[in-house]
């Protein structure tokens, strides 16, 4: 049978965890982890509150879009109704 090494071995589990975890630690200082992690988590915040405030304004453009649509339509039916007493007022002076 062929040996094969895979190219992705998949993820570290306990003692390769471990070990990088020992070396975060000694590359930042157990002092600097905590601060590390707090501004981590802000910056994820500030990502997420961007991203739902440009969903908002893709939201309210696709409504404002249809709306448009809508009055547009609204506006041509208006259009047409005053087109045909236009024509039948102009028929009743001819008559």
């Amino acid at each position: 049978m062929i040996n094969s090494i895979p190219l992705f071995p998949g993820l570290p589990g306990g003692p390769e965890l471990l070990i990088v975890l020992l070396i975060i630690v000694l590359l930042f200082g157990a002092n600097k982890l905590p601060q590390l992690a707090r501004s981590s988590g802000q910056a994820m915040g500030e990502f997420r509150r961007g991203r739902q405030e440009i969903e908002e304004e893709l939201q309210k453009g696709v409504e404002g879009e249809e709306s448009e649509e809508s009055s547009a339509s609204e506006t041509s039916a208006d259009d047409d109704e005053e087109e045909s007493e236009s024509v039948e007022a102009e028929a009743e002076k001819e008559n």
